[in-house]
């Protein structure tokens, strides 16, 4: 969890407090799996406890936030729908334009596959299709990954701008398993191998046992807006390593091509 102290000093200035209340709150839930009730939310933050309840009640009706058995509220189903329409221009949904695609992917592979974005200092999974393989992975659209580890993390950030990656190496790296790369150095040197080849692969670095290959999806201007990724149970088949990688990068192209004329098609109509 986050201070307090940073909360309450994001309030000050022009804003709205009762909207950066409820932000804390989200943020807060969101840190922790299994949630948190309202006296731990009011403790926290320094806050009435009549005051959450009257949040979190609004929240609940808009299913922003569910309240479990155990009385602790955790994020809810209406997040998911949210994320699956994050735009990238005025009136183009990135999900729109990509599930088509990633279901193809998943058919074509027998593999889950993913679309991820950069949201803050994190990775944001905003579209995920289930495989049909027998060991396919299980994912979930809203869930929230580190920037430096894993393969779709690692395009994302390899293809920002120079401040944030050197922003990121400077940070504190936390190790999810043995193979997390926590040296700045090599990590800068994997970001611009990433750059030249056009994708990524990850070996077990955020999760023991699950690889992934991943590659960037560009708008018109060129601008890396998204990765697309397929995460997999860890083996020694190179071939399969292969064709994964290369419909992964297929898919990639195959999205930035549909949003790039669907963008050009608005601007033609104006």
């Amino acid at each position: 969890m986050k201070s307090n102290e940073s909360a309450v000093g994001r309030r000050e200035g022009n804003h709205v407090p009762v909207i950066e209340r409820m932000l804390d709150i989200l943020e807060i839930i969101e840190r922790r799996l299994e949630g948190a009730n309202i006296r731990e939310l009011s403790d926290f933050l320094e806050m009435p406890r009549s005051t959450v309840y009257r949040i979190l009640n609004s929240l609940e009706a808009r299913g922003i936030v569910r309240r479990g058995l155990s009385g602790a509220y955790v994020l809810g189903p209406r997040l998911l729908s949210l994320a699956a329409n994050v735009s990238i221009g005025p009136s183009v949904g990135l999900a729109d334009v990509a599930i088509a695609h990633l279901e193809r992917l998943s058919l074509l592979t027998g593999e889950a596959s993913k679309l991820s974005v950069k949201d803050g200092d994190d990775v944001l999974v905003i579209l995920a299709v289930l495989g049909s393989g027998e060991y396919g992975l299980n994912i979930k659209s809203g869930r929230r990954l580190p920037l430096y580890a894993g393969a779709a993390s690692r395009v994302l950030l390899a293809y920002s701008d120079d401040e944030e990656i050197l922003r990121t190496l400077n940070t504190t790296l936390q190790k999810f398993t043995d193979s997390t790369v926590l040296d700045p150095r090599k990590l800068a040197k994997e970001l611009k191998l990433i750059r030249a080849q056009g994708w990524a692969f990850d070996n077990g670095e955020y999760s023991a046992g699950v690889v992934a290959v991943a590659a960037p999806v560009r708008n018109e201007r060129g601008e890396t807006v998204a990765a697309v990724s397929i995460p997999f149970l860890s083996t020694r088949d190179e071939a399969k390593i292969s064709n994964l990688r290369i419909a992964v990068c297929s898919a990639a192209v195959a999205i930035s091509d549909d949003l790039m004329a669907r963008n050009s098609h608005r601007f033609a109509r104006r």
